[in-house]
């Protein structure tokens, strides 16, 4: 008996995921798929592989176990400051002309991290915010809130703890680091935790992107939302990107990631101000921009 998952249960894991997680599982990834379905093999207590795809369809256990399948398959790979121009162009452009928009009032900035993983992005998010809130021309003025969603409840927890291996924040500036990094008071422990100023920041919940709705406020004024959509079709992607153009306010931002770069053309609402970058257009943005 092979200790591998049989043709009829990768297929069906496959169509499984790309039903609920909209993530397309070519035979490719296989070698992937099974690799990261081992632990769920030995959590179990099963024999190998097969008998998991087994205990899936044939026993019955796909309900209690698609949580855990998810989390599995679906790849989160992240990194803090990754496509750094997006955090520069936030503060740069997208931040002042959001206050401009808004009167220059005290308004609490809302930020999403779509699609979050451990949340990295947005933690960095809170990091280049905090220091625009702290230099001269903001200081007590600026607020913000940061959301991170994701459909693994796995990397959702590991985001809410902020705890991160040292040598995963190398790509952070050192001035940041010193202000917005803890070390581990074990000198063992080659860990740090975002400071709980900007952990207060940040909340965290769980979304499936193919959800038909999301339960979020619909006055957002920058939605981050890279390098997932390359995992969906192109319908899929057009009804997700839709549905997030749908909680920006007017003049908010939509963020996508470099490989995505096309993504976005074309969707009702958006209008393109640079590569990857998309703006919520209406008709005052286009009156003082004339």
């Amino acid at each position: 008996m092979s200790e591998n998952l049989q043709d009829k249960h990768f297929a069906a894991i496959a169509t499984f995921i790309e039903r609920n997680v909209g993530i397309k599982l070519p035979l490719s990834k296989r070698t992937m798929v099974e690799g990261r379905l081992r632990k769920r093999v030995r959590v179990l207590g099963l024999a190998n592989l097969n008998e998991y795809g087994r205990f899936l369809f044939e026993r019955n256990g796909l309900e209690a176990e698609s949580v855990h399948l998810i989390d599995c398959v679906s790849t989160n790979k992240t990194d803090f400051f990754r496509e750094p121009s997006h955090f520069d162009f936030l503060v740069k452009r997208a931040v002042p002309a959001l206050r401009k928009l808004q009167g220059g009032r005290q308004t609490r900035l809302k930020i999403w991290s779509a699609a979050c993983s451990i949340g990295a992005e947005a933690y960095t998010i809170a990091m280049v915010l905090q220091d625009l809130a702290n230099t001269p021309n903001t200081a007590g003025s600026l607020d913000y809130a940061i959301l991170g969603t994701d459909v693994s409840t796995q990397v959702l927890a590991a985001a809410r703890t902020a705890i991160y291996p040292a040598s995963f924040l190398s790509p952070v500036p050192a001035e940041m680091q010193q202000r917005y990094l803890m070390r581990s008071r074990e000198a063992a422990q080659e860990t740090v935790r975002i400071v709980p100023e900007l952990r207060r920041k940040a909340s965290f919940a769980h979304l499936n992107l193919m959800e038909t709705s999301y339960p979020f406020d619909r006055d957002i004024d920058v939605i981050f939302c890279r390098n997932v959509l390359i995992y969906f079709d192109k319908p899929t992607q057009a009804a997700v990107l839709s549905r997030l153009t749908s909680h920006l306010r007017p003049g908010g931002y939509l963020m996508l990631g470099h490989s995505e770069s096309m993504a976005g053309a074309g969707v009702p609402g958006l209008r393109s101000i640079a590569p990857t970058i998309y703006q919520a257009d209406n008709a005052e943005l286009r009156r003082s921009a004339a």
